[in-house]
């Protein structure tokens, strides 16, 4: 699981920014949004242009940095904060595996270029790699003239993809669960037009998608179950790639009848089929297209996955102890980062409306 993660100088960040998931508090309701004493689902709130969006982001560029995953084609531009472009944009995570804590640190240059590159297996040094120097862990034996090669690497590879391609591992090895878990992470978000990073390796048609895996009924009911809408589908004939349902018996196009927020309850849907095997998922304005209530449905399912889930949001009807908790709330502005609990010096309870509570200015970061 991720337990922290910090960037610096990276768009709208000039400092260092952490998120840390690592102390949830004592509450006794909500358990659910706790795994392994780590916060396993949270939602990110913050005014317009405070950067929830680039922070979400930037957790993602390891994704960018270590897989062959879908990547934003416009990702790397501006990349670096514009008002410190000389100097490295620096990304730090750290993950718990098992019972070993992996610190893994990397900086780029504006172009995304890799400038260096460490990781700690417990606070034991596995391999750091800057512009002058190259260390290695001896249980990873390599010759003195690769060793050589890669301290004075052209191409900028990563150590760490390096490391796992080239010696075998056994199968719980901190660097294959490493592999594994950005390998599987996603993000992903739908305003006017649809984005994602990670998961996958290719982009796909939705109404394709959704008949080739016969899975008509599973998304009628899904729609009925988060929405209340009911779609009479249209049985699809061999070779159909587009979904119609009857209105007053007559077959239409789905997509040309379904409104703005049911096109993004498509893709959601889409995405949750997808989840079974993910580690870590960020959904960025997650309700943008969507009623209150409805956004409050999608959340339970969602934090029910048994993987990491983030949303992005500016629905306050969400920030209640109904859902979540005061340490799985996050407030993101001022190049900080902290959950309601650390906001205030107020004692909170399950019975509070921390809605209310936020709406009346009771929480500062």
């Amino acid at each position: 699981m991720l337990i922290k993660f910090a960037v610096t100088n990276y768009r709208g960040f000039p400092e260092r920014i952490e998120l840390d998931l690592s102390h949830p508090r004592e509450y006794e309701f909500n358990s659910n949004a706790i795994k392994n004493g780590i916060i396993k689902n949270g939602i990110i709130y913050g005014p317009n242009g405070s950067g929830k969006s680039n922070f979400s982001l930037a957790i993602f560029d390891v994704v960018n940095h270590l897989t062959q995953k879908w990547k934003k084609p416009d990702y790397y531009e501006n990349f670096a904060f514009a008002g410190n472009q000389t100097s490295p944009v620096c990304f730090e995570y750290t993950f718990q595996f098992d019972n070993v804590l992996l610190h893994y640190t990397y900086s780029k240059d504006i172009r995304g270029i890799l400038q260096s590159e460490e990781l700690f297996a417990d606070d034991k040094v596995v391999f750091r790699k800057t512009a002058n120097r190259f260390e290695l862990d001896g249980s990873f034996p390599m010759e003195e003239k690769v060793k050589q090669s890669i301290k004075n690497n052209a191409n900028s590879i990563s150590v760490a993809s390096y490391l796992w391609a080239s010696f075998p591992l056994e199968e719980n090895h901190y660097l294959l669960q490493l592999q594994n878990f950005v390998n599987s992470m996603l993000w992903f978000r739908c305003l006017e037009y649809r984005e994602f990073i990670g998961l996958e390796n290719n982009t796909s048609i939705l109404d394709e998608y959704i008949i080739k895996n016969n899975l008509i009924k599973d998304f009628a009911s899904f729609l009925k179950d988060v929405s209340e809408q009911t779609f009479d589908f249209v049985p699809p004939q061999p070779n159909d790639n587009q979904l119609f349902c009857y209105i007053k018996g007559k077959p239409v196009h789905f997509n040309s009848i379904a409104s703005t927020g049911t096109h993004s309850l498509t893709l959601l849907y889409y995405w949750i089929t997808k989840m079974k095997g993910t580690s870590f998922v960020f959904i960025d304005e997650f309700d943008a297209f969507y009623h209150f209530k409805l956004s409050f449905e999608i959340c339970k399912r969602l934090f029910g996955l048994d993987c990491q889930v983030f949303l992005s949001s500016h629905n306050t009807y969400l920030m209640t102890n109904d859902l979540l908790r005061p340490d799985c709330n996050f407030i993101l502005d001022n190049n900080k980062i902290k959950p309601l609990c650390d906001c205030t010096e107020k004692d909170l309870r399950f019975g509070h409306n921390i809605e209310k509570l936020f709406r009346g200015g009771t929480f500062e970061i």
